[in-house]
């Protein structure tokens, strides 16, 4: 399942830089998640980058895209082939 953040964002710039994806930009007020970049870091790392970087916990689970940890790895090596 991608990531999302949520309204408790405080724009620090901690996340995007984690992002092995490049899934992270910067929004208006907030930074956002791009679902079809995201892969949980499932491919790079163990776990969430963004998730351990971000000081405000505003980085949670998006409910539009439930993706197995399968489908994360695949999606992950379409992005990097």
């Amino acid at each position: 399942m991608a990531l999302m953040i949520n309204e408790d964002c405080t724009a620090c710039d901690a996340c995007r830089p984690a992002c092995p994806n490049e899934a992270i930009s910067v929004g208006d007020p907030i930074f956002a998640i791009d679902a079809l970049r995201c892969t949980e870091c499932v491919g790079a790392h163990d776990e969430p980058q963004c998730r351990l970087v971000c000081p405000a916990e505003s980085i949670v689970a998006n409910p539009d895209f439930l993706e197995t940890r399968d489908e994360l790895q695949a999606k992950y090596e379409t992005l990097h082939s």
